[in-house]
């Protein structure tokens, strides 16, 4: 049974500032997106609604936010997992539109194709294009009876949409800028890793485990994404580092050991060029080397002076370090190198930080999950 219409004019003018100032503010797509889907299903007859994105990698436009009850089994299942394919009818006629698109009856149009099978009888479909006019995004409300659309609903649906539209295709751009940093910082840190084949896949194991511990610290995304960037570039002042040094078999004498450790102020200073870099991606690579007690390097930092990250990320590049083949030593066991950690908190490293990287650990364990270590050079 179709609920009734419940926007005015004021309703329709204050649910517009309130969420343009959210689409503003919002720190990425999904954000933004959410309270517009939210309304949506509180103000029209639809009984949920979904934006999806387009995913270079894929081609494919996948779901970044959802809002009320959605289509259930397999094919739903399908497209969440695969996403919705730039052939679907649908997605080829918002490809060409500049409008939102109307269904009051699926089962009787050739563009809505697919959508019946899914339980979507009635559906409303909104492109959002980038500024070359590709189609990056389309959020859509649907109904799992027929219904035709009111006026209002329409005038809500065209405003809101609307409005949102140059503000999903502005932060669209963002993401899609972040991710071609992200490809480029990525590729950069297993450039310098590929500088020694000892070292194989550390870049992205270290970064992983920095993840997940992050994660249990209750970082946000952004924080995470900070975290993330920070370790792919964490030893970037190796870059002009001599092989004679880097690859050294055994212990470095006092010359050799103090130009190892300027390639964190060297990191610091190339990474710093870097204007979108954020400040504690920056952390990352001035302060990994610093430890808990002060005897660290290049500055002596302390306790809590040392930048959280740069603490989340040294206890999880020690403990990958250890666990991998060294052209120095062997690969440790992973109890070897928790009993390592431990012994070094309150040192070398934040006891709270350490606490937590073994609990994450342990819960690998505990479910059965490989511990993520390297065990040799591959």
């Amino acid at each position: 049974m179709d609920r009734p219409f419940s926007g005015e004019h004021e309703t329709l003018q204050a649910l517009s500032l309130q969420l343009t100032r959210l689409g503003l503010t919002a720190p990425d797509l999904g954000s933004a997106m959410q309270p517009v889907l939210d309304a949506l299903v509180s103000q029209t007859a639809a009984i949920g609604a979904g934006y999806f994105q387009l995913q270079d990698t894929s081609l494919a436009y996948h779901a970044r936010a959802a809002s009320g009850e959605l289509p259930e089994g397999p094919l739903m299942e399908a497209l969440l997992a695969h996403g919705l394919s730039p052939e679907v009818p649908l997605v080829r006629l918002l490809q060409d539109s500049d409008s939102v698109l109307f269904f009051e009856d699926t089962r009787a149009a050739p563009a809505a194709a697919g959508f019946p099978e899914l339980g979507v009888l009635a559906l409303t479909a909104a492109p959002v294009h980038d500024q070359r006019g590709r189609l990056v995004g389309t959020l859509l409300t649907h109904v799992f009876t027929p219904h035709a659309w009111t006026p209002e609903e329409r005038h809500l649906v065209r405003t809101v949409t609307g409005l949102l539209t140059l503000l999903a295709a502005r932060l669209d751009a963002e993401e899609r800028e972040r991710e071609a940093h992200e490809s480029a910082l990525r590729a950069l840190g297993l450039m310098l890793e590929a500088r020694d084949a000892e070292t194989h896949g550390h870049t992205d194991r270290v970064t992983a485990l920095a993840l997940r511990l992050g994660e249990a610290l209750g970082l946000d995304r952004a924080a995470l994404r900070d975290l993330r960037w920070g370790a792919y570039l964490h030893d970037i002042g190796k870059i002009g580092m001599p092989d004679a040094i880097l690859h050294h078999p055994g212990h470095l004498d006092t010359g050799s050991r103090a130009r190892m450790q300027a390639h964190v102020t060297e990191g610091a200073r190339l990474a710093g060029q870097l204007s979108f870099l954020p400040r504690a991606a920056l952390d990352v690579i001035a302060a990994h080397h610093e430890c808990w007690d002060g005897s660290g390097y290049p500055h002596g930092l302390a306790g809590d002076a040392i930048p959280l990250h740069a603490r989340i990320f040294a206890v999880c590049d020690v403990y990958d370090a250890l666990t991998s083949v060294r052209p120095y030593k062997p690969a440790w066991t992973h109890a070897e190198a928790a009993a390592h950690l431990e012994k070094c908190s309150g040192t070398h490293f934040d006891p709270a930080v350490v606490a937590a990287l073994l609990g994450v650990l342990e819960q690998d364990r505990g479910a059965g999950r490989p511990i993520p270590a390297a065990g040799s050079a591959g």
